[in-house]
């Protein structure tokens, strides 16, 4: 049967060394099964040639005949790479290998082609049997005139190496790759090569014959005129300038949205096990598809988090995208018996609500990592994203090998993803204990020592706000998972995490990096990074991270807080109206109205609205009249106005709501003392104002995170000025400046001008001096923000 494409014998050629099929038939066995796998890959017959007959013309010795340099006309040479087949004086090398690389080198489509999805593939496809040595890889590889990059059969165990047969255990081998799964990677391998070849060759044809259509048109003899060559300058000059215009522009005017952003959500798949007991083992498997294509740079993936409120939901698929703003829609469903696995996945086109392909899968639990990995990559083929060879490693990396310990860490992300999605505090314990007993089972499972790092930091964040070794434990934990594999973004971002928290920024921004060379799309190390960038004043990449983060987190209970966050930047950077609109968006999804009021007042604060800054902060204490720390905010608002009867009512509110000292903020105690003292209560006035100045002393001391971000220098500043201390007051107030990088400007400015504690050095040339330096630096980065503003109207 000759090849699929016209002018090539056959589409695939078995070269390989006859020793090697003498005596087990490993070659034979191998075509065969390549073959069977062939017929299911492909839609049409595949031809190959295999010359199983060693007295066939193809001795050792023997020259090259005219029948065989036709057969190696062909579409794809694989060559079984064995220990004897890098022999510079063996038939196969001399007259199939070193041939066919001539000889493809030289045709239309060249030794090398571009697969659809933008990856360089070699025409030379080597399936290796043995590891090679060092001479004879370096002998391959001047032939192929790069890096062999071929499918390995290699079985391997200590003082083994022997070529993998479909008997082995996987487990036993130290490559741990199994027979099967070698062979359908060989098979789509050879598709993607002749699917590329096959468009190629379709893509000359149609031009081909557009240029046959052009010639053929009749050509009209022109009307003899005068002929005036200055027009004619000039119009060439036009023309030619059209010409570079529409180089440079029509492209982009006419590119589609598709062309311009690869995007896919996965939604929750269904389970079709009788047993909902299986569900973890649906969530985890659908989860790990997702986990792989977010691997991919060139996609962008929703998370799980954000998929999750499309389950029971029956809205058309152009809706959902539209919702999650991604041009495709993988669907999947999964059925699990003991330890056999039936998956079936779709991919829809969700802006034309159009089915690609959908594939389906029968098979033993053992291979549920390859049938995740190959599913990514085949949805990465099909939109044609590029996948490195960095992306790829990771994607088909095997987190363990232990199966039992592998179901248990798959129940406890389940849990995991349950505390997150309803805060489940109860499904954070049993999440817990499952990554526990997964480690009892494998313990260098690096993601279970992962998944015990992000329960800890749930578990015990708020406990140990104010300790002196902040979150030690997490650091311990993601650098064990680490220690064991260390391409695990959730580790590098909960790394970033910890350095952000105790105020070491810079390794800070280098973990989160880290986690996106690992998962560009993991929003957390997005949203990470924009606070860095926010605490060092780079107020650009702040809001340019938390777009990012913003356009990749659909979740109706997560996207409030970015949506607030990204309205606390613009609202302390001077952009009230942008700010008090993403607050709005987020009521609509949050429809917590008492969190607005108590956004948009402080934001409003910050910006001189007093009267829009008023009318919120008794909208909010309508819903909640308990909170009466906002009678001391409203307080201090009235204090500016000079408003002091009302003033005063409030503060006095505020007192009469007060329980002991222990439930007073510990930022707040001077603030509470000047309530005391503005009502008349000078002697409890000064109590609270020495308990803060003791609580900012001992924090310097112990270097806690209040200390760190400056914060504590600012509150003993103002208690050194109200006492008269006015040098410590400058000294304390000149460390602030230096350590407040995550206090902004706009915030800085208006404690500066409105704060009582500063009446009396308010208008002193030093006091002045440190407002105007704070007042340019914000200028300046006002300025910058508006123009980025400017660049991102679509927000």
């Amino acid at each position: 049967m000759p090849s699929l494409i016209q002018g090539y014998n056959y589409d695939i050629f078995i070269s390989y060394r006859q020793k090697d099929n003498k005596h087990d038939g490993w070659v034979t066995e191998f075509v065969d099964n390549l073959k069977g796998e062939l017929e299911s890959t492909f839609k049409e017959e595949v031809s190959v040639y295999f010359d199983i007959n060693p007295s066939d013309g193809l001795l050792e010795t023997h020259d090259v005949d005219e029948s065989l340099k036709e057969k190696l006309k062909c579409l794809v040479f694989i060559p079984i790479i064995s220990r004897t087949y890098c022999d510079p004086k063996s038939f196969a090398w001399e007259h199939e290998f070193k041939a066919f690389v001539e000889e493809a080198s030289k045709d239309q489509y060249g030794l090398k082609v571009k697969l659809p999805n933008g990856n360089v593939e070699g025409r030379v496809l080597p399936v290796q049997i043995h590891d090679l040595d060092a001479e004879d890889q370096k002998l391959c590889e001047s032939v192929l005139k790069g890096v062999i990059r071929g499918i390995e059969f290699i079985y391997k165990e200590p003082g083994i190496d022997k070529p993998l047969t479909p008997d082995d255990d996987e487990n036993k081998n130290l490559n741990n790759t199994k027979y099967r799964i070698q062979i359908v990677k060989v098979a789509h391998s050879i598709k993607d090569i002749i699917t590329a070849i096959q468009h190629y060759h379709t893509q000359k044809e149609e031009a081909s014959q557009e240029v046959i259509e052009s010639e053929s048109e009749p050509v009209h003899a022109p009307v003899p005129q005068k002929i005036n060559k200055t027009p004619i300058i000039i119009t060439s000059i036009i023309a030619l300038a059209l010409i570079i215009l529409g180089i440079l522009f029509i492209p982009k005017l006419f590119t589609t949205s598709e062309e311009l952003e690869k995007s896919i959500a996965v939604l929750p798949f269904k389970n079709d096990s009788p047993d909902q007991e299986r569900m973890y083992f649906i969530n985890g498997t659908m989860e790990a598809i997702l986990d792989n294509l977010c691997k991919i740079k060139e996609l962008r993936v929703p998370g799980r988090t954000s998929v999750e409120q499309y389950r029971d939901n029956l809205k058309p698929i152009p809706t959902i995208a539209k919702e999650l703003d991604v041009n495709y829609i993988l669907e999947g469903s999964g059925h699990r018996d003991g330890n056999n696995v039936r998956l079936f996945v779709q991919l829809l086109d969700a802006r034309k609500d159009k089915h690609l392909w959908s594939v389906t899968y029968d098979s033993d639990i053992e291979d549920i990592f390859s049938m995740q990995s190959e599913i990514a990559q085949l949805v990465a083929t099909e939109i044609e994203a590029i996948i490195t060879p960095e992306e790829k490693d990771i994607i088909e990396r095997i987190p363990t090998t232990n199966l039992t310990a592998f179901d248990f860490y798959q129940r406890g992300k389940d849990e995991y993803s349950n505390y997150l999605l309803n805060n489940d505090k109860a499904a954070l314990i049993s999440a817990e204990d499952f990554y526990h007993r997964a480690l009892e089972y494998d313990a260098t499972y690096a993601e279970a020592f992962t998944g015990l790092a992000q329960v800890y930091w749930e578990k015990h964040y708020d406990e140990e706000y104010f300790s002196r070794n902040f979150m030690d434990s997490v650091l311990y934990l993601a650098n064990t998972a680490l220690s064991f594999d260390n391409n695990l973004a959730e580790a590098y971002s909960l790394r970033g995490d910890y350095y952000r928290e105790n105020a070491d920024y810079g390794k800070a921004t280098k973990e989160y990096e880290k986690a996106l060379e690992i998962n560009p799309n993991y929003w957390q190390a997005y949203y990470g990074l924009a606070y860095l960038y926010y605490y060092q004043r780079d107020h650009v990449n702040g809001l340019e991270n938390a777009k990012i983060a913003l356009k990749l987190n659909h979740d109706p209970k997560q996207r409030p807080e970015l949506l607030s966050t990204l309205a606390h930047y613009l609202g302390l950077m001077g952009f009230y109206d942008e700010a008090k609109g993403f607050e709005i968006e987020a009521l609509e999804l949050h429809k917590d109205s008492m969190q607005f009021f108590n956004n948009i007042a402080r934001i409003a604060i910050y910006n001189d609205k007093y009267s829009e800054a008023i009318w919120h902060i008794k909208r909010y204490l309508a819903l909640n009249p308990d909170n009466s720390s906002y009678y001391n905010l409203l307080g201090q608002i009235y204090y500016q106005l000079r408003e002091m009867e009302a003033a005063i009512e409030c503060f006095n509110k505020y007192i009469a709501g007060l329980d002991t000292v222990e439930t007073i903020g510990l930022r707040t105690r001077h603030r509470v003392g000047y309530c005391y003292l503005i009502t008349g209560h000078r002697k409890k006035a000064e109590e609270y104002f020495e308990l803060q100045k003791k609580y900012c002393e001992e924090s310097i001391v112990l270097n806690r995170y209040y200390a760190l971000t400056g914060d504590a220098y600012y509150d003993l500043a103002c208690i050194n000025a109200y006492r008269n201390d006015k040098k410590n007051a400058y000294k304390n107030l000149s460390i602030y400046i230096q350590k407040s990088g995550q206090n902004e400007y706009k915030a800085m400015l208006w404690y500066f001008k409105t704060d009582p504690f500063f009446n009396d050095i308010r208008n002193e040339p030093k006091f002045q001096a440190i407002y105007h330096e704070i007042e340019t630096k914000y200028n300046n980065s006002h300025e910058k923000v508006r123009k980025w503003l400017e660049e991102n109207v679509e927000l």
